[in-house]
């Protein structure tokens, strides 16, 4: 329950909080809680602010990397979205198959007002591929543009999707990392050292493996042969290290940088960023006024 209510908190969005705090406003006498409301609309649509302007700053700067040949770190990606190999992840209102969903479910109460219940949110990773190659993308922690939006009224009860489909064209804003493009330190006479070691500690298996004399014992020569064998089984296992094909990945990145999933055009996704940058303006002033308005009317009153 309590993880299903943070999943909820962080899903309201700022308007939805301004609009909430502005009927809880009407809903009192002009005095301490006016203040509060009113500080609370200008704080947070500063903050939103700040946000939208660096967002729309961020997408129009950065750069379009290719997969095959991106730089380890902070990087913009375009390209179609699929499922990873194996089972496939189902949305939960309709049972079809989606790379990422998004369900705000209602019930209507006796009023006849639909009232929000949960959100449900994936955080199964999906496949981005732009043609020179394909990364695993993990939306979890990211900001989700997504325009695909679908409404299933079953009697009282309403559900609201939001969906990522395969072959999406998506646009992506993230930290970008290859797994397995570095090669390890593999010490060979170490790990050769640690693996007779563990060969040791069954002896009964050792001795059936090397004890070519069968006297119950290890002998020199006998040794020498486990030892070349460890190092065989030691050399092979780095070698299939070394060869594992690389795995790129896109994840939230450990700054506070935007991390940006969207199957919406780059140019509209900035303009959108602007235009909110624009509304928590309007907000921060609207605040501001009656901020000096209900200074007056306490002015009055006192």
């Amino acid at each position: 329950m309590l993880t299903r209510l943070r999943r909820d908190v962080a899903n309201l969005t700022l308007p939805t909080l301004h609009l909430l705090t502005i009927a809880l406003v009407f809903k009192t006498a002009p005095g301490k809680g006016w203040g509060l409301g009113i500080g609370f609309l200008a704080a947070s649509s500063l903050y939103g602010w700040q946000r939208s302007v660096r967002a729309a700053r961020v997408i129009a700067d950065t750069p379009t990397s290719r997969i095959a040949s991106a730089a380890q770190g902070y990087v913009e990606l375009r390209g179609r979205g699929r499922p990873l190999d194996g089972t496939p992840l189902l949305s939960p209102v309709n049972g079809l198959p989606v790379l990422w969903y998004r369900v705000r479910t209602e019930r209507r109460d006796s009023d006849g007002k639909w009232r929000h219940e949960a959100t449900d949110e994936s955080d199964a990773s999906f496949l981005l591929d732009d043609g020179s190659g394909a990364c695993a993308v993990d939306p979890e922690g990211a900001d989700m543009m997504v325009r695909r939006q679908e409404t299933y009224t079953r009697g009282d009860t309403r559900h609201t999707q939001w969906c990522l489909i395969d072959r999406d064209r998506l646009y992506v804003l993230g930290d970008f990392a290859t797994l397995g493009s570095v090669a390890p330190e593999f010490d060979i006479g170490r790990q050769t050292r640690e693996l007779l070691d563990h060969w040791k500690s069954d002896r009964k298996a050792l001795l059936e493996r090397f004890d070519l004399d069968g006297d119950g014992e290890i002998d020199l020569r006998e040794w020498e042969l486990a030892r070349s064998q460890a190092r065989r089984e030691v050399t092979q296992l780095r070698d299939e290290i070394l060869s594992a094909p690389e795995a790129h990945v896109v994840r939230k990145p450990a700054s506070k940088s935007l991390f940006l999933i969207s199957d919406l055009d780059p140019d509209r996704l900035a303009a959108r960023y602007r235009w909110w940058s624009a509304y928590h303006v309007a907000v921060f002033f609207a605040s501001a006024a009656a901020a000096s308005w209900l200074g007056g009317i306490v002015g009055v009153t006192g």
